[in-house]
């Protein structure tokens, strides 16, 4: 699926929809190059957990110095990664990456960093810069199961 989002407003609508898809057990690859808005759409991706528990959205700093930062919500935690700095994919094994593969919804930014540990059941999503300074271009793959709830979150 690939979406058009004219700003950043279009592009955090695009991650909410995202969002509401998503389930513990999920890995959700953020691809782009620097700048494209992987940070922003993670924040309006966390930002939509917060407002379905009625709290209001968490600080959600760039996770490129401290690597990961998690947010704890009803649903799940989500584990915000930013592998950007990472020289080989087994130090992300020190961040803690496998409880999140196994036990929360994982948001990686930089997912090519891991290699081989990314799961090969993961939701692609490559953000490009489009025509005008804030246009992107957002292109989602997904296996089946998620590509489903995908679809279903999409149309709602």
């Amino acid at each position: 699926m690939t979406e058009a989002a004219a700003d950043e407003r279009a592009t955090a609508a695009l991650a909410r929809a995202l969002a509401r898809a998503l389930r513990p057990g999920d890995v959700v690859a953020l691809e782009g190059d620097l700048g494209a808005g992987k940070t922003t759409f993670a924040r309006a991706a966390i930002a939509a957990f917060a407002a379905e528990a009625g709290s209001p959205p968490p600080e959600v700093p760039s996770p490129t110095f401290t690597l990961v930062q998690t947010y704890d919500f009803p649903r799940a935690t989500i584990w915000h990664f930013d592998l950007y700095r990472i020289e080989r994919p087994e130090d992300a094994l020190e961040l803690g990456i496998e409880e999140a593969l196994a036990e929360g919804i994982a948001l990686i930014e930089w997912p090519e960093r891991l290699g081989p540990l990314l799961p090969a059941r993961h939701i692609a999503v490559r953000i490009s810069f489009g025509e005008t300074p804030d246009a992107r271009r957002i292109d989602i793959a997904a296996p089946p199961g998620p590509a489903a709830r995908l679809a279903a979150a999409f149309a709602a």
